[in-house]
């Protein structure tokens, strides 16, 4: 259906309506201090403001072994959160439109040093046209888009002609579990739409991404006398070489891909953590650094890892100390393919449409290489993925922030998407 003027403007004046109390939502999610395994509060949170609502609900915990036993699984470890899965669902009075997928993610990363904010990371404080906080953008932001958009269909008698999944996941920031998750769970829908901070843009594409741990043992001496010994922290900087050797090789191969080969450097390796030695006079026993790393769509992560594994274990051989001790290579989080989301479908072309009624302007695309969560619903129920949100600054670095009159606009062509592609039908009186 193409909405009518009157339709359209009603929607656009009721997301107006509606947003001061949309930015106090998002002020009380961004003060849950949501890292990865205290999620529990702000699931609590989102629960309840679904359920008042009206929304049928739905609270359940990870299953470790259906994640593990599916290819788009990522390891398990002792860090991963126990924190639940909330969907709240909306039922139509008739089924008659195209069923939809609405998701957001509640973790965010660690906020780093807080002397380097400007203000406390989980205050959401707003200056000007911005809300800083940990998570304002990615991606609470979004979550706020997600029930606003439906709000504001609501607030004037509308309401989706067809099952709508409100879903809010965790392990987005370390495995993609949560959405993969949901999934297995079985939600199915005609499309899903994620709202991440993305400049307002669609995502075309994305990258997949691998998490590793390379832990090197060394033979440790006094000082005085560390040329007997075998220095594990130097070791692994030996290996850290190697595998910026890989990144040169893997961003070579752009070429293969036509959606990333005009990107400079698609592929971006990240020592993201080391740790090591015991005592500064002692020549250090071990070292252990956690390692991040982008692939190209269409590469599985399985073949990626093993590549991984296997520079590791070709240089060492050539290493005088690692020959004999080498390191211990573990994959222990992200272990996810990348999607490409295929230009021609109607649920694109109704999400342009309505992005061009908001913002006078075409439906511009990109390619990222980052991760998405968009990545489990284009490979494995394959529909239309799409993944479009609110101008951003700082994600997972500090003084992160989101621009509320673009998160107006975009939770405007939200509303105006959801009517158009799941049709709408009166909200029942009483």
């Amino acid at each position: 259906m193409v909405l009518a003027s009157d339709v359209r403007n009603a929607i656009i004046a009721s997301v107006e309506q509606g947003f001061a109390d949309q930015v106090a939502f998002l002020r009380e999610l961004v003060a849950f201090q949501s890292v990865r395994g205290a999620e529990h509060a702000v699931q609590d949170f989102i629960f309840r403001g679904l359920s008042q609502r009206g929304y049928a609900m739905d609270r359940f915990a990870m299953d470790r072994d259906a994640i593990e036993r599916h290819p788009g699984g990522s390891p398990w470890s002792d860090e991963h959160s126990t924190a639940p899965i909330v969907v709240g669902i909306h039922h139509p009075a008739e089924e008659t439109g195209r069923s939809l997928i609405l998701q957001a993610h509640v973790d965010v990363v660690p906020t780093g040093p807080r002397t380097m904010w400007s203000h406390d990371p989980y205050a959401g404080v707003i200056e000007g046209d911005w809300m800083y906080g940990r998570g304002a953008a990615d991606m609470k932001a979004g979550a706020s888009a997600n029930v606003f958009a439906l709000d504001a269909l609501r607030r004037i008698g509308l309401q989706p002609a067809a099952t709508v999944y409100i879903q809010s996941v965790v392990e987005e920031e370390s495995t993609g579990n949560g959405a993969l998750m949901a999934h297995l769970r079985g939600y199915k829908a005609d499309a899903v739409l994620i709202p991440e901070p993305e400049d307002e843009k669609l995502v075309r594409a994305n990258a997949g991404v691998l998490w590793f741990q390379v832990e090197v043992q060394g033979y440790p001496v006094h000082v005085r006398e560390m040329g007997t010994g075998a220095n594990a922290i130097d070791a692994a900087y030996r290996v850290v070489a190697e595998l910026r050797r890989l990144e040169e090789d893997w961003n070579a191969r752009k070429v293969d891909h036509a959606l990333f080969k005009d990107d400079p450097h698609p592929i971006n390796l990240n020592v993201g953590k080391i740790e090591g030695g015991d005592w500064a006079s002692s020549v250090p026993c071990w070292c252990r650094i956690d390692c991040r790393i982008a692939i190209y769509p269409g590469v599985s992560a399985t073949s990626a890892a093993r590549e991984i594994r296997e520079a590791i274990e070709r240089f060492s051989k050539h290493d005088p100390f690692l020959s004999n001790m080498p390191p211990k290579v573990t994959f222990n989080g992200f272990h996810t393919e990348g999607y490409v989301l295929e230009p021609g479908s109607e649920a694109e072309a109704v999400l342009a449409g309505a992005h061009d009624a908001v913002f006078a302007a075409p439906l511009e695309t990109f390619v990222t290489p980052a991760y998405l969560d968009t990545r489990v619903y284009a490979l494995y129920d394959e529909i239309p993925a799409l993944c479009y949100g609110p101008v951003s600054r700082g994600i997972h670095g500090f003084d992160e922030c989101v621009s509320l009159e673009s998160l107006k606009r975009i939770t405007t062509s939200m509303a105006l998407f959801i009517a158009e592609w799941c049709g709408t039908e009166p909200v029942p009186s009483g």
